[in-house]
């Protein structure tokens, strides 16, 4: 399968506004960050969640416990990843029972990463609630989820792909629709 890029969606600027702005609904929407933590889906997940409660830490002034949360076990397309999927470290770096939880990804699609994430979590313990911020939302839902948090809607066909990266593992922050060239 080939990728080729058809424009870009975020710039720096765009996805550093967009995460301001999801701060400052997540604060607002729970009334301030009293029992609220953070856990990013591994990979991309990680460092938004991080960059979030940085800018909540900015204006609200309390450090959120930041967790990292790796699905691979809970996807239910696990047989068809590979013969022996690599798992990595889940680090939840706190009780989750009883706190409200942002969980936190780069694109929701179909649903089923974040699926797999909410089974990942209740295995953990029990939250008051869990909450979804995500940078992009593109639709084509399979399961009944959506996102508590969007920093941007992009309506995509099945032949496009959404591509997040991001400066911490990229080594640049920049959004990009592609198309799938067969």
């Amino acid at each position: 399968m080939e990728l080729r890029e058809k424009t870009q969606l975020m710039d720096p600027e765009s996805i550093r506004r967009a995460l301001t702005r999801i701060a400052h609904e997540i604060v607002e929407r729970n009334k301030g960050v009293e029992n609220l933590a953070l856990i990013g889906i591994r990979r991309r997940g990680v460092p938004l969640a991080e960059r979030l409660a940085a800018k909540i830490a900015e204006f609200e002034g309390v450090a959120l416990p930041v967790g990292l949360l790796d699905i691979t076990l809970y996807r239910d397309d696990l047989t068809t990843l590979a013969q022996q999927p690599v798992v990595h470290k889940t680090q939840v770096p706190f009780q989750v029972e009883g706190k409200k939880i942002i969980l936190v990804d780069d694109v929701l699609f179909t649903g089923r990463t974040a699926r797999a994430a909410l089974d990942a979590i209740i295995d953990l313990g029990r939250p008051r609630f869990i909450q979804l911020a995500v940078l992009v939302d593109r639709g084509h839902r399979e399961l009944p989820i959506r996102a508590d948090f969007v920093g941007k809607n992009v309506p995509t066909s099945r032949k496009e792909v959404i591509s997040v990266y991001l400066q911490e593992i990229d080594g640049e922050d920049k959004v990009v629709l592609q198309e799938i060239v067969e």
